[in-house]
């Protein structure tokens, strides 16, 4: 209920506009009856608009503040595994043990694509970027399981998320083998959700291979941290096209989609291609006066954050489990890591860095991890996506389960022609 109003005066209208109050956060201004006298607002970017009210995410970017359900992101990568976490995201509680059990067995259930996936794979070029391999068999996947697709039903809308949840890591490393050219591997629903994506990433079906439980850990701190991060660009997309009535797994491609663009998920990526521009620890200052030359189209990708105006709180976790694997595969000695390292040891000391806060952000240290585990750059977003989709999924739930939500139908200021009449072809100058 609306504790207090906001008046507002148009013309010959004078109108009383409720202020909900946030749990945390600021409050707002409902404007949705402004329609009804023919009042429209202009927000690009929807930088001050709450498209929605929701329970799943906080952040506080002044603050650094990152919270899932209330609990801080910190404590949930360190504490917890991304099972955990996405039971937590998707249900709104930590799960206790038989809880745990149950959500393991029921995302293991579904680890297995359909085999038909695999002739579907075939029709891609060798080569393309894989998030447009995973964009489309996301999408595929609507195709494929159709006992789960009435979104009318709670138990439909369940189990496509558990689908989706346990079918993303296998379309990922299958996209990852088919670039290579390398034979796929089928899951193991003995290890865990990390431990599983790394076996079908890296494995071989020639030979049994196991999986270096510390590279494990990092890539499950990976998924958590990414897992979700409020009303981006991505989560909004597949929160416009949920509204729709559109399948889950549609809804999911458009998650995928909007991911993929360079200034959304792809900044770990644009990141590794950073370091090897720069290519030298001997080149940085001349990269650093690039970067502080306002003229100069180059970007010091990985520092700084739109949302976080503090460190970002995912950060702190990424450093520790960055040097954690760099420490385990011995990569710190090489080049690439050398320059890394030095330049997060400036960003930390220097007064430029320092007074702007372009602290080392999340990006920076995914990046150099994922490359120290042998992934190539093309899969760092794919990555993302997978460990997105758990949030994905929360929002289309609790989208879906608010019995107000309505169909996305943002309004426009239109400044282009007004009427006018067609003139024939031949009178035209």
């Amino acid at each position: 209920m609306a504790s207090k109003n906001a008046t507002l005066t148009m013309h010959d209208h004078t109108l009383e506009l409720p202020i909900y109050e946030a749990t945390l956060g600021p409050p707002v201004v409902d404007v949705s009856g402004l329609s009804k006298h023919d009042i429209f607002t202009i927000d690009p970017g929807f930088m001050s608009t709450a498209a929605c009210e929701s329970k799943i995410t906080y952040i506080d970017g002044d603050k650094g503040v990152l919270l899932y359900r209330g609990y801080p992101i910190d404590q949930l990568a360190d504490q917890c595994d991304f099972m955990e976490v996405a039971y937590l995201l998707l249900f709104g509680e930590l799960p206790n043990t038989d809880q745990k059990a149950e959500f393991d067995t029921n995302i293991k259930h579904h680890t297995l694509v359909h085999e038909q996936i695999y002739n579907f794979f075939n029709g891609f070029l060798r080569g393309i970027h894989p998030m447009s391999i995973l964009m489309s068999a996301v999408a595929a996947l609507g195709g494929f399981y159709h006992d789960s697709l009435d979104i009318s039903k709670p138990e439909h809308r369940l189990n496509s998320a558990y689908r989706m949840i346990a079918k993303i890591p296998t379309l990922a490393a299958m996209c990852y083998k088919y670039s290579r050219g390398e034979p796929y591997v089928y899951p193991r629903n003995e290890l865990s959700y990390s431990e599983n994506f790394l076996h079908m990433l890296f494995g071989t079906p020639a030979e049994d291979s196991d999986v270096n439980p510390v590279l494990a850990r990092a890539m499950d701190k990976i998924f958590t941290l990414h897992a979700d991060h409020e009303q981006n660009a991505s989560t909004s997309a597949v929160r416009v096209a949920g509204s729709t009535g559109a399948n889950p797994f549609a809804c999911i491609s458009a998650g995928v989609s909007a991911l993929w663009g360079p200034a959304h998920g792809g900044a770990n990526e644009a990141c590794l291609k950073m370091l090897e521009q720069i290519g030298d620890e001997s080149r940085i200052s001349e990269y650093l006066a690039k970067a502080k030359d306002k003229n100069d189209p180059f970007r010091l990708m990985g520092f700084g954050h739109r949302v976080y105006k503090n460190y970002d709180p995912r950060a702190k976790v990424m450093q520790a489990t960055c040097h954690e694997v760099l420490n385990e595969v011995g990569a710190g000695d090489t080049p690439l890591f050398k320059l890394a390292m030095k330049l997060e040891k400036i960003a930390l000391e220097d007064e430029y860095f320092i007074e702007r806060k372009l602290y080392p952000n999340v990006d920076f240290y995914s990046g150099i991890t994922l490359n120290a585990m042998g992934i190539p750059s093309t899969m760092f977003t794919v990555i993302f996506a997978l460990a997105r989709t758990t949030g994905w999924l929360s929002h289309w739930l609790e989208m879906l389960s608010d019995p107000s939500h309505k169909i996305a139908r943002p309004r426009q200021l239109y400044t282009g022609a007004t009427e006018r009449d067609v003139v024939g072809l031949a009178e035209r100058g």
